[in-house]
């Protein structure tokens, strides 16, 4: 039996009513969520893609119209960005297939800025050049509002005004007014490209949320829905009330607690690609991992008369096959196909193949899986690969979350790369001082974000006076504080990003060369330039880490303030 006829059906009455309402003035409005689609239009390696679950909103839209109801499509960010095929097109192809079937709204995300300009550089190399003109382009050609109602233009203090682009927006679902308020992360800025946000701030994302939610219901909203560009995780889903499987520290989980009770009925989350099918202080909040794995839906049954809520019923993530037969149903209604969206998948996929199938001359003997291990084959062939190709002593890059994808064992591809790393960074190259260096290691070191690096091994001993960080290069010499260390890494970082670099970085970011070529093109060079087989055993460092921190790492270790 397929998973997704397993999953439970859980009923909240959410009002208490007098009487039940006459059945022919009960009507069902069925909010279908998606959230970091990152492009995925076909299914990929266990990722249904958007073709699949397209056809799952269809089936759900015809039962609806038997029944008087509707389906409202939503989106909470990050849908643009992430495949070969998506990013050629620097995400039109999505917007497109958005368009076709009929998106209600989305929010913006943090990895729709990552396109930056119109065309191929990924940040303003001239004045001209706007460092949010794919975006904005993209918001143009969308049949469907982008929202944001906490992204400020930090020259004018106001929120941004740009073609398409809104706070919220008020729909007619059936004939209910439902108001749509849109947020993305408070890290948001630190987690694109900062030269494309360099003149952007964040508002509070409940402060902003209250604003709107409150003009919506002022304007006569039945329902109010907030697409948040925000997260947390769930691992349980039988039962919604209960949160014990949540990490109730999780940005939007906390936003939740701090809204007004009644203001916001429901909120789609996304960004750290876990799932959620709970309620938070009355509020239902639902997420569904990433890249078009799985779809959120909660079913909203509508008094007509009064436009009052008598029940919501909060499904749990909805898991859809990606493979569509003539025997498969979802509530009875048949699968297939929705033709538009599937041609429009199809274009992309031809465009991309082009590309995405030459080979490398390399043979993986085994597969490169991508997880959160700092130390992984996958995150030192990065960080080696990119030491080995340019004039440094140490390289660093930001292996958890900059790395997307892992490669599979076999003949290697300049596609598997592409998913691999499909940032278009250029590489950078800075001198800092040892001193720096160490301060940069000291402020990661606690953290399960840390960075990647080649080049050397650093210890991290908390047992006497605070914090003491060795740092020795592979050659075995330690780093002193005056000497000067060239560092390989990238804009991403060199701007700020992850909060990797901060300590060597005054005003805006590190000084970018002209010249240097993409990350990803320094990858596959150094790859070509080594063909025969790539063995992942080889590029393991857990029997000499690189890492030497203590586990559990003390609260009160830190490095002691420079004299």
């Amino acid at each position: 039996m397929r998973r997704i006829a397993l999953l439970l059906v859980v009923t909240i009455v959410l009002a208490t009513c007098a009487g039940r309402a006459p059945r022919e003035n009960v009507v069902t409005l069925s909010l279908v969520g998606f959230n970091d689609v990152h492009g995925q239009l076909h299914a990929s390696a266990g990722r249904a893609g958007l073709v699949s679950l397209s056809a799952y909103v269809e089936a759900l839209r015809n039962l609806r119209k038997l029944d008087g109801g509707a389906v409202l499509l939503i989106d909470a960010g990050d849908m643009l960005h992430g495949t070969l095929e998506s990013n050629l097109g620097e995400g039109a192809p999505i917007i497109a297939a958005y368009n076709s079937l009929g998106v209600a709204a989305a929010a913006i995300g943090n990895h729709e800025f990552d396109f930056g300009p119109v065309g191929p550089d990924a940040i303003p190399m001239r004045p001209d050049q706007d460092p949010r003109g794919a975006l904005k382009a993209r918001a143009r050609e969308a049949d469907f509002p982008l929202l944001a109602a906490n992204l400020i233009d930090a020259s004018t203090g106001e929120l941004v005004d740009w073609d398409n682009v809104y706070p919220s927006a008020m729909l007619d679902v059936a004939g209910f007014r439902v108001g749509v308020v849109g947020v993305t992360s408070m890290n948001s800025l630190q987690t694109t490209i900062a030269a494309n946000v360099r003149d952007l701030r964040l508002r509070p994302i409940a402060e902003a949320v209250v604003r709107e939610a409150t003009k919506l219901r002022g304007d006569g909203a039945h329902l109010v829905i907030v697409l948040a560009h925000a997260g947390g995780r769930c691992t349980a889903f039988d039962d919604p009330r209960d949160t014990s499987s949540c990490r109730m520290n999780g940005e939007i989980l906390r936003v939740a607690r701090e809204l007004p009770p009644g203001l916001v009925d429901h909120i789609m989350a996304g960004h750290v690609h876990d799932g959620i099918a709970h309620v938070v202080n009355g509020i239902s909040i639902t997420s569904s991992y990433s890249s078009a794995r799985a779809f959120s839906r909660t079913d909203f049954v509508m008094d007509r008369s009064s436009g009052a809520i008598l029940d919501r019923r909060i499904y749990p993530p909805q898991f859809p096959d990606a493979v569509l037969t003539p025997s498969l149903r979802y509530e009875g209604q048949a699968l297939q196909d929705h033709r538009e969206v599937a041609a429009i998948a199809e274009a992309a996929r031809e465009v991309a193949d082009d590309v995405r199938l030459d080979k490398l001359g390399v043979t993986l003997t085994a597969a490169f899986p991508v997880d959160r291990d700092v130390e992984s084959a996958l995150s030192n062939l990065m960080t080696e690969a990119m030491l080995d190709s340019f004039d440094g002593d140490v390289a660093i890059h930001n292996v958890i979350g900059g790395i997307r994808r892992g490669l599979p064992a076999g003949e290697l591809t300049y596609g598997a790369i592409y998913e691999m790393f499909p940032f278009d960074n250029l590489v950078t190259i800075h001198e800092i001082s040892g001193a720096t260096l160490r301060e940069i290691i000291a402020r990661k070191a606690a953290t399960q974000r840390k960075p990647g690096f080649a080049g050397m091994r650093v210890f991290v001993n908390c047992e006497t006076h605070g914090m003491q960080v060795v740092m020795r290069l592979d050659g075995g010499r330690e780093i002193g504080d005056d000497d000067r260390i060239r560092v390989i890494a990238n804009d991403f970082l060199a701007l700020g990003g992850d909060d990797i670099l901060t300590p060597a970085i005054e005003g805006d970011g590190l000084a970018i060369a002209q010249g240097l070529p993409r990350t990803r093109d320094a990858l596959l060079a150094w790859l070509r330039e080594r063909p025969g087989e790539l063995d992942p055993a080889a590029l393991r460092t857990h029997d000499s880490p690189k890492w030497n921190v203590p586990a559990p790492f003390p609260e009160d270790c830190v490095l002691p303030a420079a004299d």
